[in-house]
């Protein structure tokens, strides 16, 4: 599974994102525009010393993430997506994923663009709250929904008896910057 934030703002949930991906194996994709820099410090603290782990790759825009998503796997984009979004559609716990399904969440402020929901109605996927209360955090959502995603999809969850054992570059100064790879330009 990909994991993918449409214009994040705020370093920290995007930190604490990239931590559950480092803890998950699952490529994290970002696409711009961002509201931080990639050498931003909250950035790197909310991954910790996890940034050695985490796959990173930075799109320009949504075109470019689909482009290079397609070039992996012959199934639809459309096929593939799952629209994270508090503007309803199939609640997470009744929704059926698959092993390559792509998790999509948008930024804090306004979630993910209507253009983007308009054009796959059939795969958004919502968190029940309760009522009076807009959502739960970014970071909150892709976690819950990152891991009910694989559990229901089949994708073996980490084999680990519960034991810290630090990566060998644990201990390196290693920023996000560092680790981001920028995907190709469509064609």
């Amino acid at each position: 599974m990909d994991v993918v934030v449409v214009n994040p703002q705020i370093p920290h949930n995007t930190g604490c994102i990239a931590r559950l991906c480092a803890a998950t194996g699952n490529t994290l994709h970002l696409v711009e525009p961002l509201g931080f820099s990639l050498a931003d410090r909250y950035l790197k603290r909310a991954g910790l010393d996890y940034w050695p782990q985490v796959e990173l790759v930075v799109h320009a825009d949504w075109d470019t993430l689909c482009a290079e998503l397609t070039r992996s796997n012959s199934k639809p984009i459309g096929a593939r997506v799952r629209l994270f979004s508090g503007l309803g559609g199939e609640q997470l716990f009744q929704c059926a994923f698959e092993p390559d399904d792509v998790l999509v969440f948008g930024c804090e402020s306004d979630g993910l663009p209507p253009a983007l929901l308009a054009a796959h109605p059939t795969r958004r996927v919502y968190v029940p709250v309760k009522r009076g209360v807009r959502g739960l955090n970014l970071a909150n959502v892709a976690c819950l929904g990152v891991y009910t995603a694989m559990v229901r999809a089949g994708v073996p969850l980490p084999d680990n008896d519960g034991t810290y054992e630090a990566h060998p570059l644990a201990n390196e100064d290693i920023w996000p910057l560092a680790r981001a790879r920028r995907s190709a330009p469509r064609e």
